[in-house]
């Protein structure tokens, strides 16, 4: 074997454990937020109830959700006898592993990234889709009316606000000139009258932010959406036949989408990285804590949205989707990219 040789395989061998510990580095943090994101979750329900929430196991119940893990950890794998054994336990691993596999092109801050490609937008919706089907198979797997019965239902939604987020995003990726998420975020900077940082901050953007904020909670079956799950007509819906690690992994793959999504709200909508404001000062402040702060806010809209609004009946969710949210984006499309269109020719004064 020549030097050259040697070396290439030396190289080689020396980008895959960069690029392996860069992907500890990124979905250990992940897994831990997951679980403190869900004690935060209980922690704001429990205030708009006016209850106290999680309080005894750990300092102000911080490990309840440790807690939870190693009891669900502790429980008896329980599989149907008339379930389709293999896709049965394949189906609880796939919303979670496709929510890690997502924040690979998400940047954290500047050149923080670990796979910066130039179709980050695409790989990113087509990831983030694939979650549901974990859902599909889970339901059709059991062998079990009401699993099954929300299989269809997570179908049919997926399909619903798949296409009206497509469309959302269309007038940002026009605006910015690219699909990569870092040049969306840097498209962002000063972009308002050359001091605010944000799409959202656009008049004609923020009423895109607004619909792919509500088609992120319908994407991810969070409530008032939560119609896969539905406990007063489905039982649980797809999780009704599973215990145990394998119930727990839906709620850690719920989680981490709601956490992606709130990442992509953040990304593609309000600067990323970026202060709210073009100023120096607040560029002393490293980017990546603009991120998580952003991210929070958005998880914290989630779980307000939860705690206070009644679940839809699944009429108003079609209908919201297919005859509201769908032709609302269509107009858009063509409003932004006549806008674009007048304004790079030189016809608009602005």
């Amino acid at each position: 074997m020549t030097a050259w040789m040697q070396g290439l395989i030396g190289e080689g061998w020396g980008w895959f454990l960069a690029t392996l510990i860069f992907i500890l580095i990124i979905a250990l943090p992940l897994m831990l937020a997951v679980a403190m994101i869900i004690y935060a979750d209980r922690k704001i329900w429990a205030a708009m109830a006016l209850r106290r929430g999680p309080n005894v196991v750990g300092p102000f119940g911080l490990l309840q959700s440790f807690a939870d893990g190693l009891k669900v950890f502790l429980k008896e794998t329980i599989i149907p006898t008339s379930a389709n054994r293999g896709l049965f336990i394949i189906a609880p691993i796939l919303p979670f592993t496709v929510a890690l596999m997502a924040w690979a092109v998400i940047p954290f801050a500047d050149g923080w990234v670990l796979a910066n490609i130039n179709v980050g937008l695409l790989y990113l919706l087509a990831v983030s889709s694939l979650g549901v089907y974990g859902i599909i198979i889970a339901g059709w797997a059991s062998n079990s009316k009401y699993p099954f019965y929300s299989a269809l239902r997570a179908a049919a939604q997926m399909v619903s606000y798949e296409v009206s987020i497509g469309f959302v995003l269309i007038p940002v990726v026009l605006w910015a000139g690219t699909f990569n998420l870092s040049g969306i975020v840097e498209a962002q900077r000063g972009h308002i009258f050359g001091l605010i940082n944000g799409f959202g901050f656009n008049p004609l953007l923020f009423p895109m932010a607004v619909i792919f904020l509500i088609s992120a909670m319908a994407e991810t079956a969070r409530a008032p959406f939560d119609l896969t799950e539905a406990e007063s007509e489905l039982v649980a819906g797809y999780q009704t036949e599973y215990s145990s690690m394998s119930f727990a992994l839906f709620w850690l793959g719920e989680y981490g989408n709601v956490l992606l999504m709130c990442g992509m709200n953040a990304v593609l909508f309000w600067g990323g990285w970026l202060p709210p404001i073009d100023w120096a000062p607040l560029y002393w402040i490293p980017g990546i804590f603009w991120f998580f702060g952003k991210i929070l806010f958005f998880f914290f809209v989630f779980s307000w949205v939860k705690a206070t609004v009644p679940r839809y009946r699944y009429d108003q969710l079609m209908r919201l989707g297919w005859k509201i949210f769908l032709p609302i984006s269509l107009i858009w499309v063509f409003l932004v990219s006549g806008y674009l269109m007048l304004l790079r020719q030189g016809l608009l004064p602005w």
